[in-house]
């Protein structure tokens, strides 16, 4: 009766065991991810900041997520060249590496979305997964989207949409210049600023309208000049990295006192150029903050105290939040099934529930739009410790911010 009794609680044991398997097949799998952006060149030190904060966000994960698995980022330079990031594909490609992160230009990330369709539509079984955190060209979820593109950060019509809505509503902003990088994200900040400004703001004079070389630029007092002759009173830009930096810097230093409208200004070497002095004048379109509390706030600070640098990539976080959604959904870590649990999918990411849009594979989010203020008591942590952070002076619901696509989406 008793070795009855033990072989029936062993049986049961197995039957559980077999059973948690079945639910839960790729608990204690490590999932490896390629990370693809500039780890030299003018903008590493945004790269070198985002690689972190990817690993980092995979150690607070690998303690806990619903999916059960582990996450590893490999991380491999591509220079900010679009044919770089193929090389750097390939690689990944040749070690086995199925999931790729990429975010720091849409020249790269077009090439990757086009180079991982065009591979699993060839190599069936052996399917990659792309995670665009941060390149922002509308193109990329409408006329050139594709089925394994899923897009985390908010698009250029969007964050436009929103900037605008807030602007709209400023009396003080009469004439406007505008300064990008020459390629599609600066180009398409410029086109979509004419036209939503001149729906809600037809009264709002263009002054000017300069794109230069992206990454190459090393002194911006004359595009400067340029802005302050034409007496513009504000000024929008998509500039990031280095780009930024050096066009804050030298509008310091000419005494310019036109407030900036930007997308990155929270971006490695930004903020410290923009000091103390610049309290008021600067103002960012993005889906977070600093100063926003709660998951952000926490993070930020372990961040800080590991490595004196900033945790601004938020998306990061919502990555890797909805990937483990998604194959705790799935019940794998197979790129096929978890694509087709990623669309449609909402899951909990830094400051509540975010959704992926089905259609085209673009996150729905809140956007908003924040100050460069001092720091306070309430909100005491300082950005690239300069006593200074970004406070939210509105927020724009996710329904507002969306916009539509005319994404046609293939899927396999």
């Amino acid at each position: 009766m008793t070795r009855t009794i033990r072989f029936k609680g062993f049986a049961t044991g197995v039957a559980l065991a077999l059973a948690s398997g079945a639910l839960f097949a790729q608990a204690g799998e490590t999932v490896k991810i390629a990370f693809i952006d500039p780890l030299s060149g003018p903008f590493a030190n945004v790269g070198q900041n985002q690689l972190k904060s990817w690993q980092f966000v995979a150690d607070i994960f690998n303690q806990k997520n619903a999916a059960g698995v582990k996450f590893e980022f490999v991380p491999f330079d591509n220079k900010g060249s679009p044919q770089e990031s193929l090389n750097s594909l390939k690689a990944a490609i040749d070690q086995g590496i199925r999931y790729v992160a990429q975010g720091n230009g849409s020249g790269a990330a077009l090439a990757i979305s086009d180079a991982v369709a065009k591979y699993n539509s060839r190599n069936p079984g052996k399917e990659i997964l792309y995670l665009n955190y941060a390149a922002v060209d509308p193109a990329l979820t409408n006329d050139k989207c594709e089925y394994w593109h899923f897009r985390l950060d908010a698009d250029t019509t969007m964050k436009m949409e929103a900037l605008t809505s807030y602007m709209k509503d400023q009396p003080d902003i009469k004439k406007v210049y505008i300064i990008g990088q020459n390629y599609s994200h600066g180009q398409q900040v410029s086109k979509y600023f004419k036209e939503d400004i001149k729906r809600k703001r037809p009264d709002i004079q263009i002054v000017g309208d300069d794109l230069h070389p992206i990454g190459q630029v090393k002194d911006f007092a004359p595009y400067v000049a340029k802005i302050k002759a034409s007496g513009a009173d504000a000024v929008v830009t998509g500039n990031w990295g280095q780009d930024l930096t050096l066009l804050v810097k030298a509008a310091k230093d000419a005494g310019l006192h036109a407030k900036f409208y930007t997308y990155y200004a929270s971006v490695s070497g930004t903020p410290t150029a923009l000091g103390t002095d610049s309290a008021g004048q600067v103002r960012m379109v993005a889906y977070g903050y600093t100063n926003m509390g709660g998951k952000v706030e926490k993070i930020s600070n372990d961040f800080k105290a590991k490595f004196n640098d900033d945790w601004y990539t938020l998306a990061t976080y919502n990555g890797l939040a909805m990937l483990s959604a998604g194959m705790a959904k799935a019940k794998s870590t197979d790129p096929v099934k978890v694509a087709a649990a990623l669309e449609g999918i909402t899951f909990d990411g830094f400051a509540g529930e975010f959704t992926m849009r089905k259609s085209d594979h673009q996150l729905q989010m809140p956007l908003y739009i924040s100050s460069w203020e001092k720091a306070t008591k309430q909100h005491p942590y300082s950005v690239e410790n300069t006593g200074m952070n970004f406070a939210e002076v509105k927020a724009i619901p996710a329904y507002v911010a969306s916009t539509p696509t005319s994404c046609q989406m293939k899927r396999p």
